[in-house]
């Protein structure tokens, strides 16, 4: 089926048989145990990184929700994995692969290519999971590569400046090591890591999955294997999707595909005006530069919803406009229905090293759902002020 049809009814097929039409909601604490061996097989399978057995029960809600299950089901489709496992942050989702292809199989080197959303490059910059990183370009990844790499880890489009990597690239250079790819800025409706060559797929599925700014999650699409430690690692750490997130992310998906291709048309329009105003350097944004690599054609089927600019004012610049904007609300975060605005470098990239920080003439729009023609006004005004207060003149 189209995405759009998977987006609908993924995670959904026992609904009949179970008499209800709308999503249910298992926000049960503690289950009922069959019986104690059954229950105690049932805990153990689930806290090794399987299932709850059919006549085993679920036992605890730390190692198994049925509502997050389903979303689990339902994002896997859409991702053409076998399977995907949900975490109660983008974060707890990159610590848990970090960790289930590191320490915990004794391989502690990461290759990890920049740019990187801030938190992942801080994540692995500080060796808090005891994990060795070496940073480096995509075309560095081969010579990167030691007998104890665990992971390689690469982000794309990338934050903030939407740089494209070639994943199926970085997939040969990596060869037996296990490749994540963040797909947060592309989401499965654009990109599906996986079928070319990647081990993972992972999503802040806070961002367009959720959709409504009102969910706190993350998940990794893979194959059972892989999610088999992926899920121990949450087991053991404590870092199951509350179910109620689930259920609003399982909703979120029945109307991704459709937000994500307006946004994007949207964003088009937005960043072809902005390569057209004075104040502005630089527009970052897929396909403006005529896709020269062919990655939009080969790994994509649209260049997103994310615009970066570099302004000529430079901080200052970047200061006055995300204070001026009056429909982009100045906000960390990204992928909802309403457009913001942020500055990387002050915010979310705020831990990254000093020389891979994103400059700091360097703001972020996440465009939304509004009519374009409000958003390019708003813009306008915005950096209308901005221009006469860097020169004095519009």
């Amino acid at each position: 089926m189209h995405s759009d049809s998977v987006a609908v009814h993924a995670g959904r097929a026992d609904l009949t048989a179970l008499g209800v039409h709308a999503l249910p909601l298992d926000l049960s604490s503690t289950h009922p145990l069959p019986d104690l061996t059954r229950g105690g097989e049932s805990y153990e399978a689930m806290a090794g990184g399987g299932y709850p057995l059919p006549d085993g029960g679920a036992v605890y809600a730390r190692l198994w929700n049925s509502t997050v299950a389903r979303f689990e089901t339902a994002l896997a489709q859409l991702e053409h994995t076998s399977t995907a496992v949900a975490f109660g942050s983008g974060m707890a989702a990159m610590t848990a692969a970090i960790l289930a292809h590191t320490t915990m199989i004794g391989r502690r080197h990461v290759v990890a290519v920049r740019p990187l959303y801030g938190g992942t490059d801080h994540l692995l910059a500080t060796g808090l999971l005891g994990a060795e990183v070496t940073f480096c370009a995509e075309a560095e990844v081969a010579d990167a590569i030691r007998p104890d790499t665990g992971l390689v880890i690469l982000e794309t489009p990338a934050n903030p400046t939407l740089d494209l990597v070639d994943i199926a690239a970085v997939v040969a250079q990596a060869g037996p090591v296990p490749v994540l790819v963040d797909n947060t800025f592309a989401t499965p409706i654009l990109q599906n890591p996986v079928t070319l060559g990647a081990t993972m797929a992972l999503h802040s599925a806070t961002k367009y999955l959720g959709g409504h700014g009102d969910v706190v999650a993350g998940v990794i699409a893979c194959g059972e294997e892989t999610a088999g430690r992926l899920r121990q690692v949450r087991a053991v750490t404590g870092g199951l999707l509350h179910p109620w997130g689930g259920y609003l992310l399982h909703r979120g998906l029945t109307t991704l595909p459709i937000r994500v291709r307006a946004q994007q048309d949207n964003a088009g329009r937005v960043a072809a005006w902005l390569s057209r105003h004075p104040a502005v350097a630089r527009v970052y944004y897929p396909g403006l530069d005529g896709d020269p690599r062919g990655l939009l054609r080969r790994q994509m089927r649209g260049p997103g919803a994310m615009v970066s600019v570099a302004l000529r004012g430079g901080f200052e610049a970047a200061g006055r406009l995300t204070s001026s904007t009056r429909l982009f609300t100045h906000a960390v975060s990204l992928g909802g229905v309403d457009s913001l605005i942020q500055h990387p470098a002050a915010l979310t990239h705020r831990p990254v090293a000093p020389h891979a920080r994103p400059s700091a003439d360097v703001v972020r729009l996440s465009v939304g759902l509004e009519h374009a023609d409000d958003l390019v006004a708003d813009l306008d005004q915005a950096l209308g002020a901005t221009t006469l207060a860097a020169t004095g003149r519009f």
